[in-house]
């Protein structure tokens, strides 16, 4: 088996899940509770923050740990437009953002706020002056993805936030979900205020995520009840899954030094082999994008049918984003780069790991070129 679906979601690492096993099974008292069991239960979630929080280089407490990037995204946008509504109504976003980012924009308007969605160059790219000029007195968050999960374009973060310090009232949140441990960001230096993660996405298990949220920001919490997460996410801790995303943090960026030297490689070996396959176009732009994600067209036939084909040979791949990939409608992230409406219906996503290896990169190369002339001549 070919895995290439790692912007899906990653395989986790054993030690993840060894350590997921052992403290649901031996650390299981609820970190609430004053018992011992619940202080030791305490003791490691205290210890996950602190992991994580060096990891990404702030402080531990300005982590709060979620059930992902979904809900990550929605804590800071909701949040901050709860808590801000009478300072102003207007956000800023980009036409090429996340389903959870979109969707809480949208239900958003519902309540009377007002969106900006930024128009994106060929490369999926957003221009900072357009975000600059987009600012008005009322604004009071821009939220901008790191990297793109469909195409891989990596946007301007830092000229952004150095253009953001001349607006200090406004908030800015980062989607940084297919970014970390592939893409150096500091959040220090890039002015960022809010940013989202999903453990699943970098090893760890699904259901567990982190929110920055910088010091002397504030947001309204989403949830009531417990008080838990500083008041910001009420709701019995998930222990297990902290420690589980703290290791595989960890152990991610560990491996990113040498693993993206592979991954580029590899990257470079698809490109340069998807090329030579007829009717084939890429998408993912050749500078400002992501080492692990390669998206392509193949004209004139559905994704949907060259993706089981592959299935089929044990090479697996998607369309778009897995939170759309179901709904058989174009990318809305294509056909806001300029491509047409039939070859965004023929996208394909190839997506890596620090895992992949350059053999499997060949293999994959070999079954797309004979998948894809096999269909070819039973279409004509």
């Amino acid at each position: 088996m070919i895995y290439f679906d790692n912007s899906a979601t990653t395989k986790p690492y054993k030690e993840v899940l060894d350590s997921f096993l052992t403290v649901s099974s031996e650390y299981f008292g609820n970190p609430s509770s004053l018992h011992s069991m619940g202080g030791q239960a305490e003791k490691l979630l205290f210890q996950a923050r602190e992991q994580v929080a060096k990891l990404l280089n702030v402080k531990s407490s300005e982590i709060y740990f979620t059930s992902g990037g979904t809900e990550s995204n929605n804590i800071a946008i909701k949040g901050a437009a709860l808590l801000n509504r009478n300072k102003g109504r207007h956000l800023i976003t980009t036409s090429v953002e996340h389903a959870s980012v979109r969707a809480a924009m949208e239900q958003l308007e519902h309540e009377g706020f007002e969106i900006t969605y930024l128009p994106v160059d060929e490369n999926g790219r957003v221009r900072p002056n357009d975000v600059e000029q987009a600012i008005r007195k009322d604004t009071i968050l821009i939220s901008i993805m790191q990297v793109n999960n469909e195409v891989g374009t990596v946007q301007p973060i830092k000229e952004i936030g150095e253009m953001k310090k001349k607006h200090p009232h406004i908030l800015f949140h980062v989607d940084t979900v297919q970014g970390i441990g592939k893409v150096p960001l500091s959040l220090y230096e890039s002015s960022v205020d809010l940013c989202s993660l999903s453990a699943h996405k970098f090893h760890g298990l699904k259901g567990t995520g982190i929110l920055f949220i910088r010091e002397g920001a504030r947001l309204a919490p989403l949830f009531s009840g417990g008080n838990q997460e500083r008041k910001m996410r009420s709701g019995t801790e998930n222990v297990a899954g902290a420690v589980a995303l703290a290791k595989a943090l960890r152990m991610t960026m560990g491996k990113s030094e040498t693993g993206m030297e592979r991954m580029k490689k590899i990257k470079s070996m698809l490109r340069s082999g998807l090329h030579e396959i007829e009717g084939v176009v890429v998408h993912t732009p050749i500078e400002n994008s992501a080492p692990h994600i390669v998206n392509f067209s193949l004209s004139g036939m559905k994704s949907e049918v060259f993706i089981h084909a592959l299935e089929q040979q044990g090479v697996f791949v998607s369309t778009t984003s897995a939170c759309s990939s179901k709904k058989k409608s174009p990318s809305k992230t294509l056909l806001a780069m300029g491509v047409s409406e039939s070859l965004a219906e023929s996208a394909i996503r190839i997506s890596l790991s620090f895992d992949n290896t350059e053999e499997e990169a060949k293999k994959a190369i070999l079954v797309m070129k004979k998948t894809a002339n096999q269909l070819r001549k039973v279409m004509d």
